[in-house]
Formats: C-alpha cells, sequence, structure tokens
C-alpha cells in the first residue's frame, strides 16, 4: 500500500514538473522573440542614423597593443564585413 502511495506521489510531481517546463519554455520562445525582434529593430535604426550622419556611422579604430601583450579581440571586429 505504501508503495502504491509513493508511486502516486512521484507521478503528481512528474506530471508537475512537466507543466512547469512547459511554462518554461513558453516563456523562453517570448523572449527569445523579443530579443530577435530588438536586434532588428536596433540595426534598422543603426542604419537609419548612418544614412543621416555617415562620418559617425564608422566606429573610430583601437590601436593595436604593443607586442607579447594579450588583448580582447571582439568578435564582431573579426567578422567579414560585406
Amino acid at each position: 500500500m505504501v508503495s502504491w502511495v509513493i508511486a502516486a506521489v512521484a507521478l503528481a510531481a512528474a506530471v508537475g514538473a512537466w507543466i512547469r517546463a512547459g511554462r518554461v519554455k513558453r516563456k523562453l520562445d517570448a523572449l527569445n522573440q523579443s530579443y530577435w525582434e530588438l536586434r532588428y529593430d536596433f540595426t534598422r535604426l543603426r542604419s537609419q542614423v548612418a544614412r543621416l550622419d555617415p562620418g559617425e556611422a564608422e566606429p573610430a579604430e583601437t590601436p593595436a597593443p604593443p607586442p607579447g601583450q594579450l588583448a580582447f579581440v571582439p568578435l564582431s571586429s573579426v567578422r567579414k564585413k560585406p
């Protein structure tokens, strides 16, 4: 009899976890969608600003570090530009 109670409690916990995981998945999907919408809007606004003020569109180049020192290299500078 005790094993049936333990099995029922475990089943209820599993169903509860399954429902909670579904909710978390929907929240994550909504957050991911919001992120990509924000990236799209940022890129669109950046291109509008570049058209309005073409002299300020290109960021200033940072000087290279002296040889022998390690430096952070952002991925945007490594990416090939069209």
